[in-house]
C-alpha cells in the first residue's frame, strides 16, 4: 500500500513534541491499520523506534493511504 504523508504532517515532525519520529515509523504506522479508512480517523497508540509514543490522522484515498497529521504524545 502507497502511504502518502502530508506537507503538513512532515512540518510536524520537526516540532518538540513530534522528537524522535522518522518518516519510517510513520509509514510503518500506516501500513499496519487493517481494512479500509473512508474518513479521517485518529489511530493511537503507535510507538516509534525511539520509544516515543504517537497517534495519526489517516484516511484512505483512491492514490493509497493518506496521513494527514502526526500527534506525539
Amino acid at each position: 500500500m502507497r502511504v502518502i504523508i502530508t506537507e503538513h504532517a512532515r512540518k510536524r515532525l520537526k516540532d518538540m513534541r513530534q522528537d524522535k519520529i522518522t518518516v519510517q515509523d510513520i509509514i510503518g504506522a500506516a501500513t499496519g491499520i487493517p481494512g479500509r479508512i473512508p474518513t479521517a480517523t485518529r489511530f493511537r497508540g503507535f510507538f516509534a523506534k525511539s520509544g516515543r509514543i504517537f497517534d495519526i490522522v489517516a484516511k484512505d484515498i483512491p492514490g493509497g493511504r493518506l496521513v494527514i497529521t502526526i500527534i506525539g504524545k
